[in-house]
């Protein structure tokens, strides 16, 4: 780099400028965020505080390098170790009351994005607003780590370190930094991208935004108000992204990273990745940086497509059938590609009809009629309701019993109810038998005083002592328990067969694997209720949902008994409530896939 210098700096140095006054360190638009976590904040001050106790660990602690760029009016443009910086900043904030006694000032940060309300909020850190933007949240997190860092005994601590990070004295022990400055001719972006390719830190949204935020010596009055008209609308798509309900709509499961990412790749996939950077690390970015980096590249044109793919997605968002097709082949991983490629050239009806087509093939496989005929759908999928099996079509079941749900909601056309993708897809689900199988026992010891416990909770709660056989049972249930494994063995088939019959659950000898007997049930209460009888399933899923926990809606309206207007006993699931449930299903996915529910926009 030409007429470039590098030094070493005390942390004292970075604090003012030439003049005496505050240093002003501009942080440009194509950096990313804040993004230091807890343990990289408690790391960096562990690492302080053992070279500040070691008296043989040499006369200073170096950080690693800050890359800077002066700029003609004093301000200094941070390249690289912004991340840094902003944390020495945010621990200077912290120990701000004691600054004056050391002679010291806090440096300045300026943003050409968020630039004040970001300067302002590092200057006086409320962590009651953390959550109002992902910058926010993250200078929060760092603020709370230093505090967790000086709690209890180490309050004594914040003299010593402080003293040590201003000290100016050769003589004395002190902490500095690499200071790399860039000369005159180099370009700022060039370095950036030099500096940070490769590194985990950074990803491949975070380098692409440097790609269109970089600026230019032509038209540079243009030229910036284009690079803050881009990094707006890069923050209000990436803001959009958070929102989870959009977020799980697109993706099957969350993700730690800058959201926009997801919508690059997309972007990039649509034009196919040069062969030459599939393989590599920052594909997506390479693939970007090809295009951008040509002689009179369009910026604005490139950027135009990643708002049109944002946009096409936004509109699948809030159609609510489209929400609810494209969701669902999300969910059971048909790729936003191929989704797109249906999308294509054709128009809004037949897209729809490229999604059903789509949805029929992944849960009732075969065929679908070109036509969406209704009496031909509804035949498959009759057929393959009755043909699926538990313990062959686990797969195919789950599928079906989701399209239920999401079908079931979508019907009413005066509702606005939308399936909760994120709720569900934030959970782990099962497929549970609505009624236990019988010839299924609890085998060990333990595995039996659990079963037991959940029926003796059912009857306390639900009866309590009064009623005879209730009473009788609750006895007999806690003198089991009260059996070591030996004594308890012979007992337990009674008291097991007493039970069933209790809860009208001993006259199957054979198990019902059929999808008639199945519902969704996440993991937890699956593993904590599994063939426990139907009426303490009951009991607890509705507890749930009395709770405000997500439960889908089908598998509620099992226990609620819904589907069979004659119900006319609770506590057991009777041949009569299968036939209607599985009658319901057969009607409302026949409905849907044909189109029927088309009106339920």
């Amino acid at each position: 780099m030409s007429n470039s210098t590098i030094c070493l700096r005390t942390i004292r140095e970075l604090l003012t400028d030439q003049s005496g006054k505050p240093a002003n360190y501009w942080i440009p638009a194509y950096q990313r965020g804040y993004r230091w976590t807890q343990l990289m904040v408690t790391q960096l001050l562990d690492d302080l505080w053992e070279f500040i106790q070691a008296p043989d660990a040499g006369q200073f602690y170096c950080l690693q390098p800050i890359v800077i760029k002066p700029l003609k009016d004093g301000r200094l443009e941070v390249v690289d170790g912004q991340q840094r910086l902003t944390t020495i900043y945010i621990l200077l904030t912290y120990l701000k009351d004691l600054l004056p006694h050391f002679d010291g000032v806090r440096f300045r940060l300026t943003f050409a994005t968020r630039g004040e309300a970001n300067e302002a909020f590092l200057a006086n850190i409320d962590q009651s607003r953390g959550e109002e933007n992902v910058d926010f949240y993250h200078i929060c997190q760092a603020f709370r780590a230093i505090e967790q860092w000086f709690s209890g005994g180490r309050s004594t601590y914040r003299i010593k370190l402080l003293t040590h990070l201003l000290n100016t004295d050769e003589l004395g022990r002190n902490v500095k930094v690499i200071w790399f400055e860039l000369g005159e001719d180099d370009k700022p972006v060039n370095a950036f991208t030099r500096l940070n390719v490769g590194k985990i830190a950074l990803t491949d949204d975070e380098l692409i935004r440097a790609l269109f935020l970089r600026r230019s010596n032509i038209n540079d009055r243009e030229t910036e108000a284009r690079q803050r008209k881009i990094a707006h609308e890069w923050d209000e798509i990436e803001k959009a992204l958070q929102n989870d309900s959009f977020w799980y709509f697109l993706n099957r499961v969350g993700k730690a990273q800058n959201r926009i990412g997801f919508l690059l790749e997309l972007v990039a996939r649509s034009e196919g990745i040069p062969l030459e950077f599939a393989q590599a690390q920052n594909p997506v970015f390479l693939a970007f940086s090809k295009k951008l980096s040509v002689e009179n590249a369009n910026h604005e044109k490139e950027w135009l497509k990643i708002k049109e793919q944002f946009m096409r997605l936004e509109e699948w968002y809030e159609n609510r059938l489209l929400y609810h097709l494209v969701g669902f082949l999300v969910h059971e991983s048909v790729s936003l590609d191929e989704i797109s490629r249906l999308a294509k050239g054709c128009t809004k009806s037949d897209f729809r009809l490229k999604l059903r087509r789509r949805v029929f093939a992944e849960t009732i496989g075969g065929t679908c009629p070109a036509d969406l005929n209704r009496d031909d759908i509804r035949t498959q999928i009759t057929t393959k309701l009755q043909d699926l099996d538990y313990e062959s079509d686990r797969r195919r079941i789950l599928s079906v019993l989701l399209l239920f749900n999401i079908a079931t909601l979508h019907e009413n056309s005066q509702s606005q109810h939308r399936f909760q993708f994120d709720s569900f897809k934030k959970q782990s689900w099962n497929i549970e038998h609505i009624r236990s199988i019988a010839s299924d026992p609890p085998e060990n010891h333990s595995s039996r005083i659990e079963w037991f416990g959940l029926c003796a909770e059912y009857l306390r709660t639900r009866h309590g002592n009064n009623a005879t056989v209730e009473k009788d049972l609750l006895a007999e249930i806690e003198g089991f328990k009260a059996l070591d494994k030996e004594a308890a063995g012979p007992q337990f088939e009674p008291l097991y067969k007493k039970l069933l019959q209790y809860f009208h659950e001993d006259g199957e000898t054979e198990p019902d694997h059929g999808i008639a007997n199945l519902a969704l049930l996440d993991e937890g209460t699956n593993k904590s209720y599994k063939n426990a009888p139907f009426a303490v399933k009951r009991d607890c899923l509705l507890t749930r949902d009395q709770d405000g926990l997500f439960v889908p809606l089908c598998t509620r309206n099992v226990f609620m008994k819904c589907y069979n207007r004659r119900a006319d006993n609770l506590m057991f699931w009777s041949a009569e409530d299968r036939m209607a449930y599985e009658n319901a299903m057969i009607e409302t996915l026949t409905n849907f896939l044909s189109g029927q529910t088309e009106g339920a926009q």
